[in-house]
């Protein structure tokens, strides 16, 4: 029933965690495939080890011998997936047991979402730290000019809505937006998602999320929200919106990170 896809890279130290975290779920109809994005560290040693050790998983590994971005990396997983639900994931953030048993009621109770998603538990190596949330149950598509509507790492979404807009754009302008710009034209396409307001996942966010949140990517996401303004017909001083991600991208780190924390309840 499940597909979950999940791109690896540079994550030999997080892998097997994220993995275990995948086998204790409580639902068990699922295929993992995993596609290594060029690594320079062992990671694709490690999941070929588990593929190996563990079929009953029915884990499909794959391997880029350079790295392309995990748009072109997860679109190669989809071409792998025979799923009827396509279930995402990272390499160093942990699945709840109950994750995927709850997501799939949700399709049950109403089959015409497209796509289903919750909030995130943030954690470092000092333990949990924060909890996101993800506002409306219900987005509008007027919200996506904002930001991205629905988690991305532990969200499940059927498999012909996402192969309906044929997947995930690649180019260097949606590299780290390429859930944003998904979720654009899924909803463009007439359809639908659900978030469940119950954190069933925990994101590994330390000082590598903090490394990885690059000014350049702050530019994409203003080019994604200005797509949005475009796309769905808004008014145009909306596209004031698409300033937030630089005003944020100039941001000195140790402020960003700050306010960050702040924002997801740090110590409630």
């Amino acid at each position: 029933m499940i597909s979950i896809i999940m791109g690896i890279h540079n994550c030999a130290a997080t892998l097997p965690e994220a993995l275990d975290s995948i086998a204790k779920q409580t639902y068990t109809d699922w295929e993992l495939i995993m596609c290594d994005d060029g690594s320079s560290d062992n990671t694709y040693d490690i999941a070929a080890d588990y593929a190996k050790n563990h079929p009953e998983y029915r884990i499909k590994l794959l391997r880029h011998d350079k790295n392309m971005g995990l748009n072109k990396t997860l679109n190669d997983c989809l071409k792998q997936a025979e799923g009827e639900y396509i279930g995402r994931m990272d390499g160093d953030d942990i699945s709840l047991p109950d994750r995927f048993e709850k997501e799939i009621a949700e399709f049950e109770k109403d089959p015409n979402l497209s796509v289903v998603s919750c909030p995130m538990i943030y954690f470092d190596e000092n333990g949990d730290w924060g909890e996101g949330k993800c506002g409306s149950e219900y987005p509008e598509k007027k919200s996506l000019v904002f930001g991205t509507v629905h988690a991305h790492a532990p969200c499940l979404m059927k498999a012909d809505a996402i192969r309906a807009v044929n997947g995930y754009s690649e180019g260097k302008r949606l590299l780290r937006v390429e859930d944003w710009h998904l979720w654009i034209k899924i909803y463009e396409s007439g359809r639908y998602g659900k978030n469940i307001q119950e954190p069933l996942y925990k994101m590994r966010d330390d000082q590598m999320a903090t490394k990885r949140r690059k000014f350049r990517f702050r530019l994409n996401e203003a080019y994604v929200s200005r797509l949005a303004v475009k796309k769905f017909g808004l008014p145009k001083w909306m596209y004031l919106y698409s300033l937030r991600p630089i005003i944020v991208g100039l941001l000195p780190v140790q402020l960003y990170n700050y306010l960050h924390r702040k924002k997801l309840n740090v110590g409630n």
